[in-house]
């Protein structure tokens, strides 16, 4: 396959070869043409001069550092990352306000004396960046050196003026910004500060992280306090529940016990009163009840106890008490001691666990609100923060600005003014390079064209695909020259030069021809092509002369009776000839003319009014046929297929036909209808001959080192032979 490939590209190559040499006078003259216009019009141009100029730029503005809150801001960049601050800065230079600027104040003028237009000014500007750097080089190119760098330096002065004016302009728009808004700023720091002042003093904040953290240490003790408390309050209830189960008395009860046996009246009545029951104890065993003793002491003990109940009630109340509670004994007052005590330690400890789980209680819901009071204070406070730090930016950046206002400031300075050029630009080359280079490519475009327009077959591969019938031979160019739609030769190769290219070639013809039909002798060859001018007259007449050369007798027929050849060939007279023979005004063997040894020739004669009747008449095939048996070989010189029918009659007489081709002379529809003709006519074509072949024209290989090689061969043998054997 890359075999394949690489033979299929050398033929490309080859066949491309041949086009530019079939063609090389279109593309010599088109490239001339333009190669000339381009030196004509390089020469009466002007000589040009170039001034040039360097800006450089920095990075970042002062303006714009100052106004903006950000640094990067101001910077010297695109918009987006496919944009070039230079090549922005470069447009602003070319813009219109600048331009026409620099075209008024220079009286810039065209060759008519009018003012300059902006589009051919800015044909003639030039503003690049240089590579690697923050350089923009402006150049201008004018036939007057002085106005080139006059332009050049003029135009770096005005963008300079142009950007300090910009530059200027955003100082005060925004110094003008800047005191606008710092009062705004300024009330708005003053808001942030009292909210956050009410905020505290509404929510009893001094500072929440400490309380947080207090808060928490705070909630723990109390809750261990709580939990301490109620221990003891558990121990105080068990000990009260004890002690009133031992003295049968409640926590009440044991208070007032207490309280009558340590008052001393009711102790002094007691005493009375016990020892008047006494007494009246010891009277009873005296006396008898009605004995005025007993009545007494039983009156005095009546007194005493009515006396004593109101010194209790006085103590106690109503609440009824026995006599053997108001006399205690010294453990019972400590247990009932104990008892009160226990019941008040009790009562406090109650109390205690009660304050402490509200202190508990206060104390968890302030915590809960910590978080929301801290998100609302840092709220506040960042808000406070952010106004300030905006209102301290602000401040400064109208310090700085009104700094700047009255300051001239840009981003680009002059590096390089323009100098007046001494030396031209020299476009000569260009012009002579651009306008060679353009005129070859119109030259082989224009070749191309009229090749693909050009529908003539150019190569022996062409015509071998297009008809398909065996290549028989390939007779070499020998100087035919078509004129009037004949065939006009300048002499007979074969005959006048049997040395020649041409002789060998026919040689091969012939000799192919005797083996292109093996069942039978080829006798009668009608000798046929597609369209006039393909060398059909010349293939047979020299063909006959080749035969006649191998010692064979041959008939050389003209049957074209439209546009006849052969005897201005063969330089014969034309009084009598084929069409005489055929209407019977003259014998056939007094009509042929002996040309050369073993080659006679028969004329066409009269050119009758209607040469086909004849030609597909039974006498003119008697005549072939008689003339067949008295001669090794008849050849016939047809019409061309394109133009009558006559070539298809004649091939019913012969044994075959020799179709001859000459490429650069035969169209290819032409020579596809001679096909079909052919083809549906069943006419037994032996071959074809290539006529007028050339380099060029074989395509792929050349024919005269072969011819040559044959040649050279063919006179060392012809040296042994008689001279001039087989010509008149």
């Amino acid at each position: 396959m890359p075999s394949n490939q690489e033979d299929q590209n050398s033929l490309d190559l080859q066949q491309y070869s041949l086009i530019f040499k079939r063609r090389w006078l279109v593309i010599a003259v088109v490239t001339c043409s333009v190669f000339g216009l381009s030196a004509l019009t390089a020469f009466r141009q002007k000589p040009i001069y170039e001034a040039q100029g360097k800006l450089l730029f920095n990075k970042t503005d002062r303006v714009s550092s100052l106004t903006s809150p950000s640094a990067s801001v101001g910077e010297l960049r695109g918009v987006t990352e496919l944009s070039s601050p230079l090549d922005t800065e470069a447009e602003i230079i070319r813009s219109n306000p600048l331009v026409e600027k620099t075209i008024t104040n220079l009286k810039l003028t065209d060759k008519q004396g009018t003012p300059l237009e902006i589009d051919e000014f800015l044909e003639k500007l030039k503003v690049k960046s240089l590579k690697g750097t923050d350089i923009l080089a402006i150049s201008y190119n004018s036939s007057d050196p002085k106005e080139a760098a006059a332009v050049v330096n003029s135009l770096m002065t005005y963008y300079l003026e142009n950007n300090i004016s910009v530059n200027q302009t955003q100082a005060t728009a925004a110094n003008r910004f800047l005191s606008k808004q710092l009062p705004d700023v300024e009330g708005r720091v003053a808001r942030a500060e009292a909210g956050l002042r009410r905020f505290k003093e509404e929510n009893k904040v001094v500072a929440l992280d400490q309380e947080a953290t207090t808060g928490v240490e705070r909630l723990t003790a109390l809750s261990d306090q709580i939990t301490q408390a109620q221990s003891n309050l558990v121990d105080a209830e068990t000990r009260s529940q004890l002690l009133q189960r031992q003295l049968k008395l409640n926590s009440q009860q044991a208070v007032d016990m207490g309280n009558l046996s340590q008052s001393k009246a009711v102790q002094e009545v007691l005493t009375e009163y016990q020892k008047a029951e006494n007494e009246l104890a010891v009277a009873q065993t005296r006396y008898t009840n009605k004995h005025p003793q007993i009545a007494n002491l039983m009156a005095k003990g009546a007194a005493l106890k009515k006396q004593l109940e109101v010194r209790i009630g006085e103590n106690v109340g109503k609440q009824p008490v026995s006599q053997q509670n108001l006399q205690m004994g010294e453990l019972k007052q400590n247990l009932t001691a104990q008892l009160v005590q226990s019941d008040v330690e009790r009562s406090a400890l109650a109390n205690r666990v009660t304050v402490l789980k509200n202190a508990y209680a206060l104390s968890q819901k302030r915590l809960s609100v910590l978080p929301k009071l801290q998100q609302k204070q840092q709220q506040l406070e960042r808000q406070l923060q952010v106004a300030r730090a905006t209102y301290e930016e602000l401040l400064k950046r109208s310090q700085e600005v009104e700094v700047v206002v009255n300051q001239n400031v840009g981003n680009a300075r002059v590096v390089s003014a323009a100098l007046v050029p001494n030396k031209a630009n020299s476009k000569i080359i260009l012009y002579l390079a651009l306008g060679g280079f353009l005129g070859i490519l119109l030259g082989v475009g224009i070749a191309l064209i009229l090749e693909a327009m050009d529908r003539s077959l150019k190569t022996l591969e062409q015509a071998q695909q297009l008809f398909g019938y065996p290549l028989l031979g390939t007779i070499p160019h020998f100087g035919q020259k078509a004129k009037g739609g004949k065939e006009s030769l300048v002499e007979l190769p074969v005959r006048d030069n049997p040395h020649s290219l041409a002789s060998s070639a026919f040689e091969m013809l012939q000799t192919n021809l005797d083996f292109s039909i093996s069942d039978k002798p080829l006798k009668i060859i009608a000798v046929v092509s597609s369209t006039p001018g393909e060398g059909r007259s010349f293939v047979a007449a020299n063909l006959a002369v080749a035969k006649a050369h191998m010692g064979r007798r041959v008939l050389l027929v003209d049957a074209d009776m439209r546009h006849s050849c052969q005897q201005e060939i063969w330089k014969l007279s034309n009084p009598i000839g084929l069409s005489n023979v055929l209407v019977g005004q003259a014998e056939f063997a007094r009509t042929t003319q002996e040309v050369l040894v073993n080659l006679d020739v028969l004329t066409v004669g009269t050119i009758p009014p209607n040469p086909a009747a004849l030609l597909d008449s039974q006498r003119m095939a008697w005549l072939i046929q008689e003339a067949a048996k008295e001669y090794d070989c008849v050849i016939i010189d047809t019409p061309a297929l394109s133009l009558f029918g006559d070539a298809l009659m004649l091939s019913k007489v012969a044994d075959g036909i020799l179709l001859v081709v000459r490429p650069g002379v035969l169209d290819s529809t032409v020579a596809k209808t001679a096909k079909t003709m052919l083809e549906q006519s069943r006419s037994h074509v032996l071959g074809m001959v290539v006529n007028a072949v050339t380099a060029e024209i074989s395509g792929y290989y050349s024919h005269k080192g072969y011819y040559e090689k044959n040649s050279s061969v063919r006179n060392k043998k012809d040296k042994v032979k008689l001279p001039n054997i087989g010509f008149s």
